[in-house]
């Protein structure tokens, strides 16, 4: 059966994650969701993306509301987070049912954290671990979906369901002003791969140096993957490490 996987992904996370769906899956096409004109059809299609605030991340909502969804198909996503995917997929299954489409199956898929406004990913043996865990994860969900299974949709605790979608709702509409917080120190040798990399094209140079234009998404791509770690966030990343998914190369993000 052909399969179309609609990604979205930063610091490579997703597109990792993508990519083992896609070896498990067979005969799969990976599409970004980044990209122009892409929509296509296929009797499978998956959305794999990062959970940012503790739901979807705009630019995928949009993506998904502006897909042609058809009850014939057999729809599954996976929401990669660091622990905590609180209502994401119950957010994505309502989505379709408002469509009168069926999501058949929603994954949690917990990674490693690449939000390092809070810390860096932590040891090498840790990523490696999550890594791990996360792949075998992923096989167990392939399965289900290349079974043509129905009926799993992955939840956080309800603390989480009540807590933070609160918190996301409240403030999902703020996250592209919070680029604000980004700043650039002496080692920028405008490169540019800043501009590159940007999913949500908000970065333009000036001068040599990246400006950010408020219409942020969060993915934190641009801090992760500057080669010179010159990008900086608020005043605690200047000393946390750096973190992309370590089988995902800067040329399969680049747009």
């Amino acid at each position: 059966m052909k399969t179309i996987i609609y990604w979205y992904s930063g610091t490579g996370n997703s597109l990792w994650t993508a990519k083992k769906f896609a070896e498990k899956l067979g005969d799969t096409e990976l599409v970004p969701m980044a990209a122009e004109g892409v929509m296509q059809s296929a009797e499978r299609i998956g959305f794999i993306f990062p959970v940012h605030m503790w739901g979807i991340p705009c630019t995928v909502l949009e993506f998904i509301k502006k897909l042609n969804k058809t009850p014939d198909k057999y729809y599954f996503a996976a929401a990669v987070n660091a622990g905590e995917v609180s209502r994401t997929l119950i957010q994505l299954d309502e989505i379709f049912k408002k469509e009168g489409v069926k999501l058949s199956a929603g994954f949690d898929v917990p990674l490693v954290s690449n939000y390092i406004p809070w810390g860096g990913p932590g040891t090498k043996e840790e990523i490696s671990s999550i890594i791990k865990s996360a792949e075998t994860e992923i096989n167990s969900a392939a399965d289900y979906v290349k079974a043509g299974s129905a009926g799993r949709i992955d939840k956080g605790p309800l603390w989480q369901r009540i807590v933070y979608t609160g918190i996301y709702k409240s403030a999902i509409k703020y996250v592209p002003m919070m680029d604000k917080s980004f700043w650039v120190d002496e080692k920028c040798n405008g490169c540019g791969i800043c501009e590159k990399i940007c999913q949500a094209k908000n970065i333009s140079m000036a001068d040599g140096k990246p400006v950010w234009n408020h219409k942020c998404q969060q993915c934190l791509a641009c801090i992760q993957w500057c080669p010179k770690e010159a990008i900086q966030f608020g005043k605690k990343t200047v000393k946390y490490e750096r973190y992309h998914n370590p089988e995902i190369k800067l040329t399969d993000i680049m747009r």
